[in-house]
């Protein structure tokens, strides 16, 4: 059965510069025909906002897609949104879009999930535990474990570790963290990157990768024993490699992913290396999900300055990931 073409879309925060992107990139022509997940209505003020004149048609099973044409599945907003005003009041409605947009993909009617910045803040003022589009996906899809990954057109980076306070992560890194961050990462870069036999760098947790025990004892006691278990089934691994020398020119050559033990040790590297051209993944759901890199930026929304950049990187990957998984 061929995938449908259309990429759900969910703008995010509607406060917030996702709509202004997504129209944005409408207008400029993307890359794979979208599907907006969201209220029409925050689409329509964002095009008005910025003088765009959007092609907008209400979604329906058996639509097929056009060029120059933004198809739309309405989802109401709880509560009327200006762009650089969060309204708690509007938490459930940024919800129901990914609640829906995934339905969309997993009912076959979309190809993949490609996601606008949320506010964490906002939804968790309105009474939601919310740490992340990446746990709250997970939780939807009903998977024990997925792997955010960050990635630009030379670099990507995986994370054992993702939204923890930092004294929380020594006691994050066992032996199952690691393992399952080794073997999703690697398989979704068979899968839905094509690469046949990737090779992962992965990262020490203390500087030096522990010297020797000297500097911590998790890199030989956790993760030096899961790098060598993970190779005796024939993958293929660097390290644990000291991170202050892992994104060298060298040491990336013929590296397909670095696996970093917590957000901020691969994760700085990577966005100045590719802010606005990065897009952040999640390895290990039953669907693609790729997102934007960037926040709801409220300080700039309703101002027409955002870039979309990043929004179009972020289809174009997802469109490439749909088509490899296919093959």
């Amino acid at each position: 059965m061929t995938a449908p073409a259309w990429l759900a879309v969910t703008p995010g925060e509607p406060a917030g510069v996702g709509p202004e992107c997504l129209v944005r990139l409408a207008d400029s022509g993307a890359t794979a025909p979208l599907l907006a997940v969201c209220d029409p209505a925050v689409l329509a003020s964002a095009a008005t906002m910025l003088g765009l004149d959007i092609d907008m048609v209400e979604w329906s099973p058996g639509l097929e897609p056009r060029a120059g044409q933004l198809a739309c599945y309405p989802v109401p907003l709880r509560a009327p949104a200006r762009p650089g005003h969060l309204d708690p009041a509007n938490a459930d409605y940024v919800l129901d879009t990914l609640r829906q947009a995934v339905h969309l993909v997993r009912d076959g009617h979309a190809a993949a999930l490609v996601t606008g910045p949320v506010h964490k803040g906002v939804i968790n003022d309105a009474g939601h535990h919310f740490s992340g589009h990446t746990e709250f996906l997970a939780d939807l899809a009903e998977v024990d474990r997925v792997i955010m990954m960050l990635a630009t057109d030379s670099l990507r980076v995986a994370l054992v570790t993702t939204h923890l306070p930092l004294r929380q992560v020594p006691d994050a890194i066992t032996t199952e963290a690691v393992d399952s961050a080794i073997r999703i990462t690697a398989d979704a870069l068979q899968r839905q990157f094509g690469i046949a036999k990737p090779r992962l760098q992965v990262l020490g947790l203390n500087p030096h990768a522990g010297e020797g025990g000297h500097l911590g004892h998790e890199d030989d006691d956790i993760i030096a024993p899961v790098i060598e278990a993970c190779r005796r089934d024939g993958l293929d691994l660097l390290g644990p490699v000291p991170a202050d020398t892992a994104f060298t020119p060298t040491a990336l050559e013929g590296c397909d992913a670095v696996l970093a033990m917590y957000h901020d040790q691969g994760l700085p590297v990577l966005k100045h290396a590719g802010f606005g051209r990065a897009v952040n993944i999640t390895l290990g759901l039953p669907f693609t999900r790729v997102s934007v890199d960037h926040g709801t930026a409220i300080d700039i929304a309703g101002r027409g300055i955002a870039d979309a950049s990043s929004l179009g990187h972020a289809v174009e990957i997802a469109a490439r990931m749909t088509r490899a998984a296919s093959q």
